[in-house]
């Protein structure tokens, strides 16, 4: 079995040192970390900027709802999009088809230690909380996800919009434990943040921090210029969204999404850059299932029989909920992303976790450009998003997958199609 020092790692009490040991390796290696998008503190306002009454309008999709307005989003002239997002417990597979994508072949012994199910091991199978759209406030009716977006997987709703808007998301907490929404990016209030600290701030502007099982919050983000595309940026970034409440272990129960947003007069009516044809938002990281709030759930649901006495002290069962994942999906289970030759593609990649969680997603068949360099590997550090521009040219099926070999044999791969 190969050995991953997963308790080690943590009576070694290695520090985020390493990370920048680890950059600065990478930078003597030639290695670059241009490109990396580094997540800036949004600045905060004591007002929300909540707008006073909604006409709302049903987006094709059935996700997203919004109203024109003029002048009163405080972030210039521009529409309100309302998104209705849940924190939803549900039963997640990493691997739903059962087998090695990658080889087409059964797993094999290194695999079984994370997907296997049996006397003290959970398998490929986990309670997860996870953001999941509705089309109203009813929280009646879940958004359908359509062919190709599956590939989201665990991810949550991809929020968008143009600079000049406001952000309304309406939010309902059905998991087992207080959750938020904390946005990356975008200007909130104090009210709006989504993330319990000692701020000065009291009463109803707390009530974002943590809301409760059975729960809602209404949060409102503007779109200033700042969140957008900068000057050497292409129509559209990317920022990131999770549960800030215990920020850890939500993150680690799947509470996560992207954030959109297109430079002002580039974007399609439900926000997306017009002048790309495919876009694939991909989060990199290693779902540590030990520190889930949930582990004590999927102990008793998934691995009731013959559990080690001292599950703290095995490495073996820690090492197995390691869920080395690319949108939630391990050894190229992930549905497949498909574009056309010569479409204008762009790729939204995303990290969170710990030291572990240095990336490299590699695309095999084609290149693509970051920050205006070609290049056909990105780095990430946890918490870091990058956007890349692909035209691809090669046509076939290839991998994209983590170039850490620890990584690779953890199951850190998928692939994406490229038709003529």
């Amino acid at each position: 079995m190969r050995a991953f020092p997963y308790r080690r790692l943590r009576r070694a009490g290695i520090s985020s040192t390493i990370v920048a040991l680890g950059v600065l390796v990478l930078a003597g290696l030639g290695f670059t970390t241009a490109g990396v998008v580094w997540p800036t503190r949004s600045i905060a306002s004591a007002a929300d900027g909540t707008a006073d009454t909604m006409n709302m309008g049903h987006a094709a999709t059935g996700a997203r709802y919004w109203k024109a307005v003029a002048g009163t989003n405080g972030a210039g002239t521009g529409i309100t999009r309302t998104y209705f997002i849940s924190a939803d417990e549900v039963v997640w597979d990493y691997t739903p088809t059962h087998h090695n994508g990658i080889t087409g072949e059964p797993f094999d012994a290194t695999a079984d230690t994370y997907v296997r199910s049996g006397p003290g091991r959970i398998g490929s199978r986990y309670a997860k909380c996870l953001y999941r759209g509705y089309t109203d406030g009813s929280f009646d009716q879940r958004t359908v996800r359509s062919a190709d977006e599956a590939y989201l997987g665990m991810l949550g709703p991809i929020i968008r919009a143009e600079v000049g808007d406001t952000i309304k998301v309406v939010f309902r907490n059905a998991c087992p434990f207080p959750t938020s929404v904390h946005p990356h990016g975008v200007f909130y209030g104090k009210g709006s943040e989504g993330a319990p600290y000692d701020d000065g701030t009291g009463n109803k502007l707390k009530l974002d921090d943590a809301v409760a099982h059975g729960r809602r919050h209404t949060y409102v983000w503007k779109v200033p210029e700042r969140a957008g595309p900068g000057p050497g940026d292409g129509s559209s970034v990317m920022w990131m969204y999770h549960s800030h409440t215990d920020e850890v272990a939500d993150t680690y129960a799947g509470l996560i999404g992207p954030m959109e947003i297109t430079r002002k007069g580039d974007a399609r009516p439900d926000g997306s850059p017009k002048d790309v044809n495919k876009e694939f938002f991909v989060l990199y990281a290693v779902m540590n299932e030990n520190e889930s709030p949930l582990l004590k759930t999927n102990l008793s649901r998934f691995a009731s029989r013959l559990l080690p006495p001292h599950l703290d002290e095995d490495e073996e069962f820690g090492e197995s909920n390691l869920m080395h994942s690319i949108n939630g999906y391990v050894f190229g289970n992930q549905p497949m992303m498909t574009m056309k030759k010569g479409d204008h593609v762009r790729w939204y990649v995303m990290s969170m976790g710990t030291e572990v969680d240095l990336h490299t997603p590699h695309w095999h068949g084609n290149d693509a450009v970051v920050n205006g360099m070609r290049m056909d590997v990105v780095s990430l550090l946890p918490g870091t998003m990058v956007v890349a521009d692909m035209v691809p040219d090669d046509v076939g099926t290839w991998l994209f997958h983590c170039h850490v070999n620890d990584h690779i044999h953890a199951g850190m791969l998928t692939r994406y199609r490229v038709l003529p």
